[in-house]
Order: structure tokens, then C-alpha cells, then sequence
């Protein structure tokens, strides 16, 4: 049977022996039925937590002036603010206003790939308005950085792989990919205004239905409101409503490839709060990957395999439920121009964000809009044609 709910998951659980069997089965449901989760005890302190809320709706009320000092188009790291309705998704507006935050790094040097621009410094609001906001978010990226790691070892565990399997996709000291520089992971403030505040006509597409693009992303619900919505097998909209002391876990489609499978990455959506009900808060962490990393690599090597027998749980799944009915076709795939997700993602940013593209990526975002004018002419008035993930759009957003 589909699933009708959003699982909950003890993390404290993992990290003892007498209770981790029972986890690691429980998490395994989970990424086989339903890509989605909730974590609870993930050993950040409410306190920082209420901080994190706090800082991140306070944002919202700075003076426009402030927020436009550190707009995403002043550079090409598609880090910084989004005023409302500036970004795309599944070919509608999503109805919402962000700063985009990401673990820092320094500007890249020269030779470097023009997809380490996206490797850079944070635009910060002033200080002198919002003076706990960089230190509030600095110190949160950092732990949910170590959180994600340490969970993805766990989901490494839970489908009978090596706990380490994931590491070589990961920057930094002990991991596979680059030595030289830490692991970059991102995280959005998001504002979805009440649909009476957009104006008639503009509909209540907070985000629209999308899977996550790599491996998990970790969402705090910074508001009471309704309005994430994951589909189940069937096609059905499940609500995953906030519960208080819990992170929604999100699996990406990258995690999906790498299991051949076996990990499934869920579409879901965001809606508008009703009119009168007031704005929606949410910060949802991305799991970083290394941008070097190859889709071929990615496709050919991976992991290694996962075990006949973890396959043969994921088909019983899927048997169960007479397969799978889903508004987003899977679109992790080689064979577009991107041959790494460094290429991919910079692709798809510029994408989401073409007024950024316009100021510092125009050659790039020519050819987005070429492809998406091809793609417009062979559209079947029946079935929508999705572009692979080496051309295609990634979704950042809860």
C-alpha cells in the first residue's frame, strides 16, 4: 500500500547499539516507500534552533534597500537575496522571497573551472541591522554539515553498504574529492506570503512539483503553516505538515542513481498559504556534493553495487504498489552538455535565475533558452518532455 504519511526517525537511536538495528530498518523503509522523513534528536540545541527561526524571519522585515545591497544578480555565485517571484519552476513562477546562504569559501584563482564560481563568500545583511544573523547561520551550516555526513553514512548502512560509500563524493580532508578546501553545502530563508498578499490571478505555486536534485537536504519548517506536499506511488498528495523538534529529510535524485535504485527520490511541491492565514517560513539545508564529480563516474562506477537481495526488497515495493505514478519523470542521467555536476548545477542556476545569467553567464543562458525553445516546439500536447539533469532543472527549495 502507498504510503499516506511521512515516517518519524529517532537519531538519537543510531548511536546505540542496542537501538540502531531498529533504526537502520526503519530507515530503510523509508528510503525504499517513501524518500521522504522526518528526524527528530538530530543533536542540535532548540536553542539554536529558535535562533535560527528568529534571525531568518527577522531577515524579511529589513529595510528593501538592505535587502537589494546583497542581491543575488551583484554576483556570479547565485548566493544572496531573490525578491518575490524571481524564480521558475516547472515552467511557473514560484510565488516567494529567499536569501541563498552556503558554507563559505574563498573567490576562486584563475584556471579554475567556471563552475567554482559558485564556490565564493556569502552576501551577509549589515551587520549593524541583523548583527546575530551571521553567526546564527554560520554556526548552523557547520553542524548540519556534519549532520548530513553522518547521516548519509547511515543511509550507507541501512541499504547493506559500506558507511564510508559516499565519502569519495565529498570535498575535504579524509573524503574523495578535492583536498584542498571543505565540502560545500548550501541553505535558503524562504518567505511564502499568504495567497491574498500575491493578487488575484497569480494562483498558489510556492514551488512547484520537483524531486531534489543530489543526495538529502534537511528542511526546518520556521512557521505552523501546511503546505509542503510529498506524492505518494499512486499519485497522491500527502501533506507533511511542521512538527515541532523534527527536520524534514528530503532523498535526491542523486542518491536514487547512485543506489541503482533502491533509494527513491520523491516529487513534491510547496503551496501558498491561504488567504488570511499569513506568510510561510522555511529553511531548507542542501547536502553538498563535490562539483567534480563526473556523471559518468556517477553513472558507471558510483558505489559499487547494491546487494540482489536490497534490489529485490525495492521490486516487492514497487510490485506492491502496481508501480510507480509520479508527476516528475526521473532526470538524473549523462548525455547532456554538463559532463559534471559542477557544469550541471551552474547550468541550472542559471536556469532558475536568468537575471543573474543575463549579467554574468550570457553565453550559458543563450543556450538554456535554445534548449528550452526545442523543447517547447516537440512538447505532445499529451506528455511533457523533461530535459536530463545534465541540462535540466534542479529545484532548491521546501
Amino acid at each position: 500500500m502507498s504510503f499516506t504519511s511521512i515516517p518519524i526517525l529517532d537519531l538519537a537511536q543510531a548511536s546505540d547499539p542496542a537501538t540502531k538495528p531498529q533504526f537502520l530498518a526503519e530507515l530503510r523503509h523509508a528510503l525504499m516507500e517513501v524518500g521522504f522523513l522526518y528526524l527528530k534528536n538530530v543533536g542540535i540545541p532548540d536553542e539554536l534552533f529558535q535562533q535560527v527561526i528568529r534571525e531568518g524571519k527577522a531577515f524579511f522585515d529589513i529595510p528593501e534597500e538592505e535587502k537589494l545591497k546583497i542581491e543575488m544578480k551583484n554576483a556570479p555565485s547565485f548566493l544572496g537575496y531573490s525578491r518575490l517571484s524571481a524564480e521558475i519552476t516547472a515552467g511557473e513562477i514560484d510565488h516567494r522571497e529567499q536569501i541563498d546562504l552556503s558554507t563559505e569559501h574563498p573567490l576562486p584563482g584563475p584556471g579554475a573551472p567556471l563552475y567554482d564560481n559558485l564556490l565564493a563568500p556569502n552576501q551577509w545583511p549589515s551587520p549593524s541591522i541583523l548583527p546575530r544573523f551571521r553567526p546564527t547561520f554560520t554556526e548552523y551550516m557547520s553542524r548540519m554539515g556534519d549532520i548530513s555526513i553522518y547521516f548519509t553514512s547511515l543511509i550507507a548502512e541501512a541499504i547493506d553498504l559500506p558507511a564510508d560509500a559516499f565519502n569519495k563524493y565529498f570535498d575535504g580532508p579524509g573524503f574523495g574529492g578535492r583536498q584542498d578546501q571543505n565540502q560545500q553545502h548550501k541553505l535558503k530563508i524562504v518567505k511564502y506570503p499568504d495567497v491574498g498578499t500575491l493578487g488575484s490571478g497569480k494562483g498558489n505555486q510556492g514551488v512547484g512539483p520537483h524531486k531534489d536534485s543530489m543526495l538529502s537536504s534537511y528542511l526546518l519548517q520556521a512557521s505552523q503553516h501546511k503546505g509542503l506536499q510529498v506524492q505518494n506511488m499512486k499519485g497522491e498528495w500527502i501533506d507533511c505538515p511542521p512538527i515541532d523538534g523534527t527536520l524534514v529529510v528530503a532523498i535526491g535524485q542523486g542518491l536514487e542513481a547512485l543506489t541503482q535504485g533502491v533509494c527513491v527520490s520523491t516529487t513534491h511541491r510547496v503551496l501558498s498559504p491561504e488567504a488570511g492565514k499569513g506568510a510561510r517560513y522555511s529553511i531548507p539545508f542542501f547536502q553538498g556534493v563535490s562539483g567534480d564529480a563526473e556523471f559518468e563516474d556517477l553513472e558507471n562506477v558510483g558505489v559499487g553495487q547494491v546487494k540482489e537481495e536490497i534490489k529485490e526488497l525495492r521490486r516487492k515495493v514497487l510490485a506492491e504498489n502496481g508501480g510507480r505514478l509520479d508527476d516528475v519523470e526521473f532526470t538524473f542521467r549523462k548525455g547532456g552538455v554538463a559532463k559534471t555536476l559542477g557544469e550541471a548545477t551552474l547550468r541550472n542556476r542559471v536556469k532558475s535565475h536568468q537575471d543573474v545569467g543575463e549579467i554574468w553567464y550570457p553565453e550559458i543562458l543563450e543556450s538554456v533558452r535554445a534548449e528550452q525553445a526545442a523543447l517547447a516546439r516537440k512538447k505532445s500536447p499529451v506528455v511533457e518532455v523533461v530535459p536530463v539533469v545534465g541540462e535540466g532543472k534542479a529545484v532548491e527549495a521546501h
